[in-house]
């Protein structure tokens, strides 16, 4: 992908209108979900300011990791929403939602394999930043620490750090959901007369 992505880069940069739809193709999933994590449910809207500036500066961008420079910008546009607006409450998702995964899996991974969706993406808003932030770029953008941390301006050490444990946060969260409550779970029906014990069946009275 990496390499598809850079002939791409290339190509649009020469004015290749189908390169940038492969482009924004590629990334713009991604990039939706990172920014449902910033702003919630602004984020198309901040999605499209930034694709804007990207079309805008991507003549002058200069190699490197072309999804790190977009997330860049993306997080500047968010961060700029966040300034201009108050943020709004977030609602509350039941961790519910996310325990329909294998049961022999490694609670983190399974947390990760759940990252794409819209359940996850709100309850993953509800951990720390920093947290929310290093789960999004490592394990839904695809990016390696090293480059995180040029994004977020941090050491990769504290990035690798910050994803592993919002991972297990994630994973306590989904390891403390009652299995009554897991939608689509497979709960007891209610007993018929025809279905009730027969008296040499049921427990000998107290006397």
């Amino acid at each position: 992908m990496t390499s598809e992505l850079n002939e791409a880069v290339t190509a649009a940069q020469a004015g290749d209108e189908e390169a940038f739809r492969f482009l924004y193709r590629s990334l713009q999933p991604a990039l939706l979900r990172y920014l449902t994590t910033l702003v919630g449910g602004d984020a198309e809207d901040v999605a499209s300011e930034t694709w804007l500036q990207i079309s805008r500066d991507l003549p002058s961008f200069t190699g490197g990791e072309f999804r790190a420079w977009s997330v860049t910008i993306a997080r500047n546009r968010a961060m700029d929403h966040l300034r201009r607006q108050r943020r709004r409450p977030v609602v509350p998702v039941p961790v519910q939602a996310l325990n329909d995964l294998a049961g022999d899996a490694d609670t983190a991974d399974r947390a990760g394999e759940a990252l794409g969706t819209e359940s996850a993406l709100a309850l993953i808003r509800t951990l720390p930043p920093a947290e929310a932030e290093a789960v999004m770029l490592r394990a839904v953008i695809g990016l390696d620490a090293e480059t995180a941390g040029q994004v977020l301006g941090r050491r990769a050490g504290a990035v690798r750090t910050a994803a592993h444990r919002g991972l297990r946060r994630l994973a306590a969260l989904l390891e403390r959901a009652a299995p009554e409550d897991v939608p689509g779970a497979v709960r007891p029906r209610p007993r018929t007369d025809s279905q009730a014990p027969h008296a040499s069946e049921a427990e000998p009275a107290e006397g």
